[in-house]
């Protein structure tokens, strides 16, 4: 998928390190094995679960280890912890439970379960050719960052983890935030054009949508208003989008996720069509109601993506927060 060299039979041997230290876990329990954020739902503040077809006995890391570390939910590693912790809680009330027993399995579970989201997200991205699929690769690299950089193994597994590393260091798959599809090759005799990429935050309430100075015209405009509002909840409502506390309550919300994935598809798509044709601006506008919470977070949140991109300058402006001098 990478096109990151190894040594097949060196790769096979940590597999199977792996995979005999997984079954010295305890793995008489049922196994939902599609635990994911999507197959949560919720009728009346209550959750309801569906999608068990897959379910077997298995081990009881690999479940939590599934929603926990689910890369479009994208987490934030304190969160992960807290609900780690009441997992552990309630599940102590129902079975007896070693809990350093669980968390000397626990990791190597998470592995498996970020594996398998690569594994299935590069093959229907890039061999089926859907590219909303390769939309959560980074979530997923992100999330083996993060265990690189935090977790040690009780099992060794060299070429697994320099294989993780030199994904990790591959521009093909960090290119992939700003890339859901292979890019086009250009017009005949037009080069790929540094693009300039403004993105806005507003208020539908105070002074409406930007104008666009650079003269190019169209782009896009966003609005918010559907998700869920932070400014209704009083711990939020003296922060803005660019504040931690507001990012993760948001970052917690399943409607965002699939907002922001429909986002990305649009803009990623005129991004590249936009520098194969020699375009210098593109404008993406996201409006909220009071221009503070949202709308910022969602500005924030495609700065940041489109900061990844070889080739696109990104400019951000919060027009209610300089209004207020926030």
């Amino acid at each position: 998928m990478a096109g990151i060299p190894f040594s097949e039979q060196a790769l096979e041997q940590d597999f199977t390190r792996l995979t005999k230290f997984l079954l010295t876990a305890p793995h008489d329990y049922f196994l939902y094995r599609d635990f994911q954020s999507r197959n949560v739902m919720l009728r009346d503040g209550n959750p309801f679960f569906v999608d068990y077809q897959g379910g077997r006995k298995g081990a009881l890391q690999y479940d939590v280890a599934s929603l926990l570390y689910d890369a479009k939910a994208d987490l934030p590693p304190a969160l992960r912890q807290q609900l780690l912790d009441h997992y552990l809680d309630e599940l102590a009330g129902l079975v007896p439970l070693d809990r350093s027993a669980f968390m000397h399995h626990y990791y190597s579970y998470v592995y498996v379960r970020v594996m398998q989201a690569l594994g299935a997200y590069g093959f229907r991205g890039f061999y089926e050719r859907k590219p909303h699929f390769l939309q959560s690769v980074p979530y997923a690299l992100k999330n083996i960052r993060w265990l690189l950089h935090n977790v040690e193994l009780p099992v060794s597994l060299p070429t697994l983890t320099e294989a993780f590393r030199s994904m990790l260091g591959s521009e093909k798959l960090l290119h992939l935030s700003s890339a859901a599809e292979p890019e086009q090759p250009a017009e005949k005799g037009t080069e790929a054009s540094p693009l300039t990429v403004r993105v806005f935050s507003f208020s539908f309430h105070r002074g409406g949508v930007p104008k666009d100075e650079s003269g190019n015209g169209g782009g896009f405009v966003f609005d918010g208003r559907s998700l869920p509002n932070p400014g209704r909840l009083e711990q939020f409502k003296n922060l803005t989008g660019k504040d931690t506390p507001v990012a993760e309550y948001l970052n917690q919300q399943g409607s965002v996720h699939q907002y922001f994935a429909n986002v990305l598809a649009l803009v990623d798509a005129s991004v590249r069509d936009y520098r194969r044709r020699g375009f210098a601006n593109l404008m993406v506008s996201f409006g909220c109601t009071g221009g503070q919470h949202r709308s910022v977070y969602l500005a924030e949140q495609l700065a940041k993506h489109l900061r990844a991109a070889n080739g696109v300058q990104v400019v951000v402006r919060h027009c209610e927060l300089e209004k207020r001098g926030l």
